[in-house]
């Protein structure tokens, strides 16, 4: 039995893109028996709020129909939602086409409600499981989350094991339409964990498709994967891109075994990714603006916009004040032609003495933070007024760790559309301007070694407000994304008072992360929505 993953790069609500797409593949793969999309990808993952509107839902449903009239001997999976008996939920499904009309439709059982996940707002879960026969072979059809509660431990998130049942009632294969989001070592460290295990305990072969691209902040990765009954990865499909795999189901066992290793580059390819469909599927802008300041940040941001956007379409600009350093303005000039792209200067100097007089009633400097804040405002402007007038979006620059702690500038270097390593902490961009650097130096040497800094006042360095990166970020990532609190953190060696310190700092400024541009998520755990937390608040 020849099956097919079809790992599609849905655009959530083109409708009639994504089943087009749909339709090319089920019409040029016709001598395959089995083909299996990803979830919901007739509508693209996640729909949100426009599962509220009527309309909507009916181009769901014509859609629906046109795909059955061109499905023949072929069984063709593909996610959608479909109507439930609740007033206003749906169900998260699972439809099995087969000669010009639906054979079976099966619904997601397990919700998640955690992280970036909302769907209990939408869907209502599955009130059984049942199995698919195709030719005489037993299916275990899931969608996504009901893969990953296998154990029933005291660690389970659901009372219902959805692969048990399944097994139980016959199934002899599992396959699983997922739309799971990327985030740096999932792939290694939970998702094939979980397919392999499940493979093992029940002792049949899985077959997992995802979706892959970015929708917002979220990047699919794709990787949609065959594992053995043994346990084993036989099949793979490409990483950040749409791609098809064949496989015979009765070959799988016997398929040489494949591995995995996730390393940086993954982190790229995602960000690459998620700039590209970020342009692709807004349709706001095709070229975009990058301030350089000649720092390791910017510098990182236009590399990946140059990939995702080509050098034809990025324009860097350079805004030295009186307090940039040479050295600065000429790494952001080197970066500038290492890349090939269009690069301008403006000085803000003018600028800035227009707002001393305004509010010091001389040119003399105070010094103080507000001063350092209108340069950064200054420069926002500079970049927006450029962004209208030329039509380009605005990458704002700003890292992980600047953004947990507020070392960043409202209205200033946060001003843009995208916030390309927003989810990514310091060191971690350090790693990736290495790896960037691997084969030359695009990024310039001393770009990499020098101490960080605002450059907003005489001889500023950012361990003037922070403790050192490589102090700042390992507690960072221990109460962001791993949870733990203020003692277990203090356990790991760190003073007790810079621990309080730096997690003020985090609650703190929560308010600017609010009006934040959306960020592309490459952690576990991202600022926005996967982590809401209030403003008004006295917990820190």
């Amino acid at each position: 039995m020849k099956i097919l993953l079809c790992q599609i790069n849905p655009i959530v609500g083109d409708i009639e893109g994504n089943t087009k797409k749909i339709i090319e593949i089920v019409k040029s793969h016709r001598e395959a028996k089995v083909l299996i999309f990803p979830e919901l990808a007739i509508c693209g993952y996640p729909p949100k709020d426009l599962l509220f509107q009527k309309d909507f839902i009916a181009a769901i449903d014509r859609a629906i129909d046109k795909i059955a009239k061109e499905v023949e001997d072929s069984f063709v999976i593909v996610g959608a939602p479909t109507k439930s008996h609740h007033v206003s939920k749906l169900f998260n499904s699972a439809i099995i086409f087969h000669q010009g009309k639906i054979e079976k439709i099966i619904h997601k059982t397990l919700l998640p409600s955690y992280d970036v996940f909302d769907e209990n707002r939408y869907f209502v879960p599955s009130p059984a499981r049942e199995v698919v026969t195709i030719e005489g072979i037993n299916f275990g059809i899931s969608i996504c989350e009901d893969i990953w509660n296998i154990n029933n431990d005291e660690n389970a998130m659901y009372d219902i094991n959805v692969l048990d049942e399944l097994y139980s009632k016959g199934a002899r294969v599992f396959i699983n339409l997922s739309a799971s989001p990327y985030h740096y070592t999932k792939l290694e460290t939970q998702r094939l964990k979980v397919l392999k295990d499940a493979a093992i305990k029940f002792g049949v072969p899985v077959i997992y498709v995802n979706q892959v691209g970015g929708n917002d902040e979220l990047i699919f990765d794709g990787n949609s994967t065959v594992v053995s009954s043994s346990g084993k990865i036989k099949a793979k499909a490409n990483e950040f891109e749409e791609d098809i795999v064949e496989v015979e189901l009765e070959n799988i066992d016997k398929m040489p075994e494949i591995e995995i290793h996730e390393d940086i580059s993954w982190i790229k390819k995602a960000l690459v990714l998620g700039i590209k469909d970020y342009f692709e599927k807004t349709g706001a802008a095709k070229k975009a603006v990058v301030g350089l300041s000649g720092g390791i940040d910017s510098s990182v941001v236009c590399c990946l916009a140059v990939e995702a956007l080509g050098r034809e379409n990025v324009l860097g600009v350079s805004m030295p004040s009186r307090y940039s350093s040479e050295h600065s303005i000429k790494d952001a000039k080197i970066l500038a032609e290492n890349l090939g792209i269009e690069f301008r200067v403006y000085p803000i100097e003018d600028v800035f003495r227009a707002y001393l007089r305004m509010f010091n009633l001389s040119e003399t400097p105070l010094q103080d933070l507000a001063e350092e804040n209108i340069q950064a405002r200054i420069r926002g402007n500079i970049l927006m007024f450029i962004s209208n007038r030329e039509n380009r979006l605005v990458l704002t620059t700003g890292n992980k760790s600047e953004l947990a702690v507020g070392y960043c500038t409202l209205y200033g270097d946060m001003a843009g559309g995208l916030a390309v390593i927003s989810d990514l902490p310091k060191m971690l961009v350090y790693e990736l301007a290495k790896y960037i650097n691997r084969e030359r130096e695009i990024i310039p040497h001393s770009v990499l070694v020098k101490p960080p800094s605002a450059e907003l006042r005489p001889n500023q360095k950012d361990t003037d407000s922070l403790p050192p990166y490589e102090v700042l970020d390992p507690i960072l990532v221990a109460y962001i994304e791993d949870l733990k609190s203020v003692d277990e953190i203090v356990q790991m060696g760190y003073p007790r008072e810079l621990v309080l310190k730096i997690i003020r700092m985090v609650e703190r400024s929560e308010y600017k992360r609010r009006q934040a541009a959306p960020g592309l998520k490459v952690t576990s755990k991202a600022f926005g929505t996967g982590r809401r937390m209030p403003i008004a608040q006295r917990w820190v």
